[in-house]
């Protein structure tokens, strides 16, 4: 017995099996599985994306999905926090980093379509969120409305300045050009999941260029 308990004392200390069990089924990238959720998201939307399917392309176990993520809905609210988060970042960028606050806008515009070509991801969780949700399921809408009002001030300030360097005609109404830019941002990417390509996305990007330059 005694030589018994020795051997079950000498396994559960051993150093590999340590190691084996620490490795276990969650030795993993977890920021890259998260981009992986997210490409599903963005192709499938929530209702259609299985389980089984973003388990495939994040590469885990079902268990490792749960230990790190919980469960579906939980993965994909964090998938869709940082989606929006990372593209409201991105957006910004463009506002304010170009060389103009007109070029900063074609910039954020002709960013997506190019985006769309290169990667070959034509969803949008956020415009897949508003069409399966709408305004139904209280987190989805807050974390979606937190990063629109953070894009929003960022496209009134850059029509603001705009206006000053008279780059757009001094008629556009700030606010009522920023939604007009956001709805046109949300209509290209609907437009490309629906399967136009890129000229016909750049299209769409100048000729709403051209509706802040001369709006009569």
């Amino acid at each position: 017995m005694s030589r018994v308990r020795a051997c079950r004392s000498t396994a559960a200390t051993s150093p590999k099996l340590r190691i084996r069990n620490l490795a276990g089924p969650k030795e993993f990238d977890r920021d890259k599985a998260l981009q992986k959720a997210i490409g599903v998201f963005c192709d499938k939307g929530y209702a259609a994306a299985s389980t089984d399917e973003l388990m495939r392309a994040m590469k885990i176990s079902r268990q490792s999905m749960y230990d790190t993520f919980g469960d579906k809905r939980q993965l994909y609210l964090e998938a869709f926090r940082r989606y929006v988060a990372d593209s409201i970042n991105e957006q910004i960028g463009y506002l304010e980093k170009s060389s103009s606050p007109l070029a900063g806008i074609e910039k954020m515009l002709l960013a997506f379509a190019k985006r769309t070509e290169l990667e070959g991801i034509v969803g949008c969780m956020g415009v897949n969120a508003i069409c399966e949700f709408g305004r139904s399921d209280p987190e989805v809408t807050s974390i979606g409305d937190v990063e629109s009002i953070r894009l929003t001030s960022a496209l009134e300030r850059a029509l603001r300045q705009a206006k000053s360097k008279k780059e757009i005609s001094k008629a556009v109404k700030e606010s009522a050009g920023a939604q007009f830019l956001r709805a046109t941002l949300s209509g290209m990417k609907v437009t490309a999941k629906a399967g136009a390509d890129l000229q016909e996305l750049k299209s769409i990007a100048h000729f709403a260029l051209r509706s802040l330059t001369n709006p009569h």
